[in-house]
């Protein structure tokens, strides 16, 4: 995972946070590219948050989502006593 597919996943726009704030996003490319993206998480919740709402994704990437065919439940016929 490179730090334009977790901006992704966090709904933040890593082409406007580039273009907008070239500094932090050098700085966070750096600290990312060394340590686990939970890690990074965590460090940075209060920053990710307010850029979340600062450099907003508009455009969700589309993932295909497959259906599965409903599974067949089995009819229970009660047995007729004679």
């Amino acid at each position: 995972m490179n730090l334009r597919t977790y901006l992704i996943s966090k709904k933040i726009d890593p082409d406007l946070m580039k273009s907008g704030d070239p500094e932090r996003y050098k700085e966070f490319n750096k600290l990312f590219t060394q340590m686990h993206p939970d890690s990074f998480t965590s460090q940075k919740l209060f920053l990710i948050n307010k850029l979340r709402r600062k450099y907003k994704l508009e455009k969700e990437p589309e993932e295909k989502v497959i259906k599965k065919p409903k599974a067949v439940k089995p009819k229970i016929v009660p047995k007729i006593k004679k």
